[in-house]
């Protein structure tokens, strides 16, 4: 039973769902935030026992939470997940996610060398292999075909090789994740955003979109938390630097996703695509095989799509995004939705 946990990147979009399920899980556990201020809004985290600074770019902020916190858990979702941003500026993106993490490791195995550290990585990391025909399983080759994917990779490679130094490490490879409260720079988020807005009068019935001939595996953020969860549950009986992919195994075309998601809210629009939202180099279908998470971890993914969809349409409308909506890239984490 874990009774000191940290989560970096709380206080983000993946962060608060956690929250809310490390506090279910372990209600007695002494539960650490760490965010950079100003991600926090002036807002406190009200499921967090403590709020630490954290910054990635940081080294000298990294290596003093952790020596706070004296983690026996540490859950890693501080990141700059945002994909095209990652086009235009590609040193940060490492900066953040490789050099940013690394220093977490080390901070760890120095302050805290007992602690397992849960990476919340990202199936992006597989790029080109998505061309199988099959769904991918944690052997599959690394072939990132974006900045951040490439930063992502690194940063699971170098946490594989400080496993080898004793590092308490598990790397998950989520697919994409959504939920209420995620940010519109998204897209899922970002069409149910626009469904609301048509729904309330305040935009004219007319979607603008990226490429929806692309499939995808979606999964709920509730699900990829409990996943994390799970992690820290069974970690004493896994080695070390063992990898997990996350998935539904169940593609889904992000045409059919806009046609859920308007039907849901009885909406019409015309669909128009957005040239500026399409990516340099764009992967037809990604899903990946979590069988490996099935065993050793007991997870599978347990929410309804519909519900899914629900509960972020519901988020939209009922006006909770203009009070919470983080904007900050680096509260996100994990593959783009």
């Amino acid at each position: 039973m874990p009774q000191r946990i940290l989560v970096t990147g709380a206080a983000g979009f993946v962060g608060r769902h956690l929250l809310v399920a490390l506090r279910e899980a372990w209600p007695d556990a002494t539960i650490l935030a760490a965010a950079r201020p100003q991600d926090l809004h002036g807002a406190p985290l009200p499921l967090a026992d403590a709020t630490l600074d954290f910054d990635l770019l940081d080294p000298n902020s990294i290596e003093a939470c952790v020596a706070h916190a004296a983690p026996d858990a540490c859950v890693h979702l501080a990141a700059l997940a945002d994909v095209a941003a990652s086009f235009k500026d590609p040193d940060l993106v490492w900066r953040a996610n490789v050099d940013g993490t690394r220093a977490l490791a080390a901070a760890l195995m120095h302050a805290a060398p007992l602690a397992t550290l849960i990476n919340a990585g990202s199936a992006e990391v597989y790029g080109l292999s998505f061309r199988s025909p099959d769904p991918l399983d944690e052997t599959a080759l690394l072939q990132p075909a974006n900045p951040y994917a490439a930063a992502k990779a690194a940063a699971d490679i170098a946490l594989g090789e400080a496993a080898l130094r004793g590092l308490q490490v598990l790397r998950m490879r989520p697919l994409n994740h959504i939920g209420p409260g995620q940010s519109a720079r998204f897209a899922i988020a970002n069409f149910a955003r626009q469904v609301a807005a048509i729904k309330a009068g305040r935009q004219a019935p007319l979607i603008r979109t990226g490429a929806l001939n692309r499939a995808r595996d979606f999964l709920d953020v509730r699900d990829i938390c409990a996943a994390y969860v799970a992690g820290i549950a069974h970690a004493a009986h896994i080695e070390p630097g063992t990898i997990f992919n996350l998935a539904s195994g169940s593609p889904r075309l992000m045409s059919d996703v806009l046609h859920d998601l308007l039907k849901a809210a009885s909406v019409n629009a015309q669909i128009e695509t957005d040239e500026a939202a399409l990516r340099p180099l764009d992967l037809a279908r990604t899903t990946c095989s979590a069988r490996a998470a099935q065993t050793a971890l007991n997870w599978s993914p347990r929410i309804p799509w519909t519900e899914t969809l629900r509960d972020v349409l519901q988020w939209w409308e009922t006006g909770q995004a203009s009070n919470t909506q983080t904007t900050s890239p680096f509260a996100n984490v994990g593959h783009p939705g």
